[in-house]
Formats: structure tokens, sequence, C-alpha cells
């Protein structure tokens, strides 16, 4: 008779990772501060320990930090989104290795499901302990890819993340921690302010600590029906996961996104039309490309357009447009003529433009059966869909990246966002490999 493993997952997040990713390039860097800009290189998004053991807040606006930056001569980097996500790929790769199902939960971080792969809890067994299997996957990742990570582990994945966000927080966890022990989730419970359980947010917290709940043990020892009462289900389900009973199943295949943005914040004031129409295509080139990614289509565009709303002394004028199609659609091209149409509805010369974007929702499953559309389709003067066509390109930029283009090309580049401190493409441009001299 064989008795059912014990469920055992883990959460594997990357340290720092856009300032690890660039510090994997620049070893001078080491030990030393390191910041990544948001686009337009206005807020820091990403910092290193040094930087935080500064008080720089994440989101700060870099303008206001400028006197600190100075004082302790901070490495400033403009995000390099192409290296960050290639990165990403390359340590996900090495995580799939070790362990049956992997889910990825962001760009830095994957769920592993390690139920059996790991002893827990028999000392006769001849596999690794949790622990051990832990440190292995952080020193194999490390030296496959440079990028370091710290190991959380739990019978579900809340405890996995409040495991992980110990073993980053206390060096004695040596990046890896193992919470399957209920006295030693207990005592670590006691410690953590509520606040940094995963899917807790800063109301809900707030609204907790009124109720006399402070740190996690606190909220693990409340009655999920009353948690949901006062609450929602959400909140119920995340106290029956810290007491060890799993509500979030792991994902194999991450679920589609149902909706699809593509903006930017312009590094100068666009007054023009051609400006502006060229980088409404650019932005509905890149959302095509994330639909077909994901195998799916949108049946909906919208194009927004605003000035700066923080600059009272300028003209405002934000306007938004959206037309519904009568099948759903990825191709490049029909996305880009339906922007267009949208923007020169809503343009207004005597403007000056801080911010435009396309965004595409309703979004469906590509191979779904179109409805048959009776009173006639108010697509018939746009191109049609091309799988055939679309594949082709992608498969193009994905060999030659961003070789083809259908957006338009020659004019003004104003428009592009501010990127003035972008480290080179190390790992996908053949202009930026690393050169070593012996």
């Amino acid at each position: 008779m064989t008795t059912s493993q014990p469920p055992l997952l883990a959460l594997v997040d990357c340290n720092n990772f856009y300032v690890s990713c660039e510090r994997l390039f620049r070893p001078d860097l080491t030990g030393k501060p390191v910041a990544v800009l948001s686009n337009n290189d206005g807020c820091i998004v990403a910092r290193s320990q040094e930087v935080k053991d500064l008080g720089i807040k994440m989101g700060v606006p870099l303008y206001q930090v400028q006197p600190l930056v100075k004082q302790h001569q901070i490495t400033l980097f403009s995000s390099n989104y192409a290296l960050y996500a290639d990165m990403s790929a390359r340590v996900m790769a090495v995580l799939e290795a070790f362990a049956p199902r992997l889910e990825i939960y962001s760009i830095d971080e994957a769920f592993l499901d390690l139920t059996g792969v790991c002893r827990n809890g028999h000392p006769q067994d001849a596999r690794q302990t949790p622990t051990a299997y832990g440190q292995q996957i952080k020193q194999t990742v490390l030296r496959a890819t440079g990028i370091p990570v710290c190991v959380g582990m739990g019978p579900t994945k809340t405890l996995a993340k409040l495991a992980n966000h110990a073993a980053k927080k206390w060096p004695h966890t040596h990046g890896v921690l193992d919470l399957s022990n209920p006295r030693r989730r207990e005592k670590l419970m006691r410690l953590v302010p509520v606040k940094e359980v995963w899917g807790i947010g800063p109301r809900t917290a707030l609204k907790l600590n009124q109720l006399g709940i402070h740190t996690v043990w606190e909220l693990a020892n409340q009655p999920p029906q009353a948690m949901q009462a006062q609450f929602n289900r959400v909140v119920a389900d995340i106290v029956k996961e810290l007491n060890g009973n799993a509500c979030l199943a792991l994902d194999d295949i991450a679920a589609g996104k149902q909706q699809i943005v593509c903006s930017r914040s312009f590094s100068r004031r666009q007054t023009d039309y051609p400006a502006l129409s060229q980088a409404v295509a650019e932005f509905a080139s890149r959302a095509a490309e994330k639909l077909r990614q994901q195998h799916s289509t949108a049946r909906c565009i919208t194009v927004f357009v605003r000035t700066n709303p923080f600059n009272p002394q300028e003209p405002q004028y934000q306007r938004a447009a959206s037309q519904k199609l009568a099948h759903g659609s990825q191709d490049t091209r029909r996305l880009i003529a339906i922007s267009h149409h949208l923007l020169a509805a809503i343009f207004k010369t005597g403007y000056g433009y801080q911010k435009c974007g396309v965004q595409l929702s309703h979004i469906g499953p590509a191979d779904s059966p179109a409805q048959a559309d009776w009173l006639g389709s108010a697509d018939s003067n746009l191109p049609e869909d091309n799988p055939a066509l679309m594949q082709t390109l992608d498969t193009i930029n994905r060999r030659f990246p961003k070789s083809l283009s259908i957006a338009a090309t020659g004019l003004d580049q104003g428009w592009q966002p501010k990127a003035e401190r972008r480290s080179p493409g190390y790992t996908t441009d053949w202009q930026g490999l690393v050169k070593v001299r012996c």
C-alpha cells in the first residue's frame, strides 16, 4: 500500500532581477549601488540592496533623489527589456529540469511542483531534503545564468511565497527556506507583519490592523468564514493556504491576458499627427505580436491620447475612441489600419501630447469559431487576416529581432521613449556581444 506524498511547492525568485541582469555583464558594479529606470528614465523601478539601504523607495521619480544619486555615485541604467526577457527565458529553462511541473508566474518568478521529488519527513528516504534540493536549484541557476535566486518552499503557494520572503530577508537561511514543518511555520508567522502576505494589499492590511490582526500568525488563526464575511473569498482562501490547505492550483500554462495595452509617455511633447500616427502604428504592432504569442484574437480596439495632466499651465486634452470588429483579429496590418482611423477621429491640433496608446480587448482564442455577421461587416474595407504572412513575420523577427516592421518608418522618432543609459543587447544583438581580450 502506497501513501500519497505530502504536497511541496517551491517559489524561485530572482534577486533584484533587472539589476542582476545589468551586473552580470558589468562585474565591476558588484557591491556598488545600482538602479534601473522606467521608460523615459523617469522613475526608479529596480534597486540593488545598496540603493535600498539608502532609503530610496521603489517608483520614486529620479529628480527627487538626484542629490543621493550624486552623493553615493549610484550607477543608473535605462530599462533594457530585451536583455531582461532573454535572461528570464534562460533562468526558466534551467528551472524546468528540477520539477515535473512549472508555472512561470512573472519575468523573475516561477512556482515548481516538488511533490515526491524531495525527501519530506522520511529520514530513510534516499532523496535529498527540500532544503538541500533548494540549494542545488540556487547554485545551478547561478552557475548556468549568473543570476542569483532565493527559494521558498511550502505545501501551498502562499506558504512558498512567505518562505521566499523570509529567505530573501534573513541571511541565516542562505537563500533557501522550507516551511513544511508546522513549528517552523508558526515561528516565522509570529515575526512577519500581515502586510507581507501574498495577496494582502495595503488597504486590506490596514483594515486587518484595525481589527487587531498585525502578524501573519494572527491572520492564520482567523476562521475562514469570518474573513470571507468581513472581506472576501480571496482573504478566506489565504487563511486556508497559511494553514497548509491548498486553494490555488499550479498552472502549467499561464492564462492568456484578457486585455493588452501598449502605450508610452513621450520624451518630449508631440504636436504633429504624423509622429503620433507612427507611435500608434508601433503600439498596434506590438499588441498584435502579443496576441499571436498567446494564440488569441481581439474584437475591440481602443486608441487614446492625452496631454500632461500634471502641468496646468499647458492646454489640457484627453480623448479615447474604440471600434468593435465583426470578427476577432490578430493581423498587424488590420489593427494598424483601425488604429490610424481612430487616431484621426480624436486628434486635435494645438495640443502638446504627452502620451498615447493602443488597447485590445474582447480577447478570445484564435481557434474559436467566428460568429456570423448577418448585418454585414463593418470591416470590409480592411485587409483580410493573413495568418501565414503573420507567422512568417514573427519567425523572421524571432530570428533577427525587429528586423521587419509593418509600422510606419522614416518619420521623426521624437516619440520614442528616452533611454540615454541603456546597456548593450549583450545576449540579443551581435553588436552587443561582450569582447574579451586575452
